[in-house]
């Protein structure tokens, strides 16, 4: 059985560990900072799953979500199957599959691993759901 994980708010016994990269830790943690004042609700939800996350010194962990990942996972509503990259917010572009860290989804995905569920609030409100299928490590950052 999967683990799920709410971003936004606090189920931490639900949630799926999360790991990330050192380097990958240190830039979000900049990025969680400077986005306080302008997106604050983001900003306290990256800061909270940071705050829990497990930082790898080296390498890269298998089939788990860092910043470049491709990840492939299918949506718990609709059952679609899709492909995003995860990006920084100054890469992001939705028509090329780039979703930004700084998103509900994105701050969702961050640091999961292949066969987690995990869910998150849109901008909007709404309570969505998604199963990661695979992850891929990025060629480049």
């Amino acid at each position: 059985m999967s683990a799920r994980r709410e971003a936004g708010t606090l189920t931490r016994e639900l949630s799926p560990h999360i790991v990330l990269t050192a380097q990958d830790f240190e830039q979000l943690s900049k990025l969680a900072q400077a986005a306080v004042d302008r997106l604050p609700d983001l900003a306290s939800v990256l800061l909270d799953e940071l705050e829990r996350a497990h930082v790898v010194a080296d390498g890269r962990p298998e089939q788990t979500v860092c910043m470049g990942s491709d990840v492939e996972f299918r949506d718990g509503t609709t059952g679609k199957v899709q492909t995003v990259t995860l990006v920084y917010p100054g890469e992001a572009d939705i028509a090329l599959g780039k979703i930004s860290v700084l998103t509900p989804i994105g701050i969702a995905l961050i640091g999961v691993r292949a066969g987690d569920s995990i869910t998150w609030r849109t901008r909007a409100g709404e309570l969505r759901w998604l199963t990661v299928i695979a992850v891929r490590a990025p060629q480049t950052l």
